[in-house]
């Protein structure tokens, strides 16, 4: 099974249907009624030893802002705010009590950088290795919320910042590389990721945005979930995707293909959504305030994520099939 087999075996027996529960499993976060005005938002992440991080690399109080950080991105995909954290964490019998003091104190920084409060949690020994495991509750006001499931037919389809950063930086850890300016901004985006909480509630709160959520498992995955869950395709186009202009030659100097860092790689944390292209001029002048905002292509009633290799408007380019091509724990 995979990741979406998994999660579909468990949304199709979930219990019995509660009042007050707005949006379930499907979304970046459940969304539960609040008052008539307010919703909270609850959602929850698990880091593993080995899987998520290396300790041979990932210093310790990184890990706990990046621990935060990736909840409050799901947070931030459906316009809300945090405001309490749980931490649930496994640890060795053998751990460092250094290791320790400098993981809290990442985690302490990033719940004052969010404004959000550590509220509880628990403690457990663990066979192996670190598991890390934080709750986020927040809060969104009931007619500012983004769901995945609102795509539209004709509308463009946006994504912040750049891509494929975090992927790269993932492999100069692996290969245990350092360098100048370019490594290490890449080597940062893997390590503490910056969620964009600002600009996400800017353009909840616009009233442009149809669909929106974050890029946790790569673009070629996160945007087919927009699809499957709005019932629509979208095609986006390779010479509209946003890369750092050094990523490319990263790539290649390691006998990478940067292409598939952008499309599969995860971890970028940036946000994608769609709006009607009458308001492209309205999302320019908003990304001119409060980030770098790119069209990479628009939202159809075909099914799947399709890849033109070039820029839109040339002729006889086939479209190539990019569907859940991102990360998932369970392929094969």
């Amino acid at each position: 099974m995979n990741e979406r087999e998994i999660i579909s075996l468990f949304s199709h027996s979930a219990g019995v249907d509660k009042t007050g529960l707005v949006k379930g499993i499907g979304d970046d976060c459940a969304a539960l009624q609040i008052d008539r005005d307010r919703l909270w938002l609850v959602t929850m992440d698990t880091l593993v030893e080995s899987i998520h991080f290396n300790t041979d690399w990932h210093p310790p109080d990184k890990l706990g802002r990046k621990s935060l950080a990736v909840n409050v991105s799901d947070i931030a995909a459906m316009g809300g705010s945090p405001l309490y954290v749980f931490l649930s964490l496994g640890l060795p019998q053998n751990f460092n009590p250094g290791w320790l003091e400098k993981f809290s104190r990442g985690l302490a920084e990033a719940c004052l950088e969010y404004d959000c409060c550590l509220a509880g949690g628990d403690t457990v020994r663990s066979s192996e290795g670190i598991v890390i495991t934080l709750t986020v509750i927040g809060e969104v006001a009931a007619d500012q919320i983004l769901y995945r499931n609102s795509a539209r037919p004709g509308d463009e389809v946006w994504v912040s910042g750049t891509l494929g950063n975090a992927a790269a930086g993932l492999e100069l850890c692996r290969e245990g590389r350092k360098g100048g300016d370019n490594m290490s901004f890449f080597i940062e985006s893997h390590l503490n990721p910056r969620p964009r909480l600002k600009l996400a509630r800017r353009l909840a709160a616009s009233g442009f945005v149809h669909a929106m959520m974050d890029l946790s498992d790569g673009l070629a995955t996160d945007l087919a979930h927009l699809c499957e869950q709005s019932g629509v395709g979208a095609v986006i186009y390779s010479d509209l995707l946003p890369v750092k202009e050094s990523l490319a030659s990263t790539a290649k100097e390691m006998g990478k293909d940067f292409l598939q860092w952008v499309l599969s790689g995860g971890e970028d944390y940036e946000l994608v959504f769609t709006a009607p292209d009458k308001h492209a001029s309205d999302i320019a002048t908003l990304a001119e305030k409060v980030g770098f905002l790119t069209k990479i292509g628009h939202i159809d009633e075909g099914g799947g994520v399709r890849l033109v290799k070039g820029p839109p408007g040339k002729q006889n380019i086939p479209q190539v099939d990019i569907s859940f091509m991102g990360y998932d724990h369970f392929k094969s």
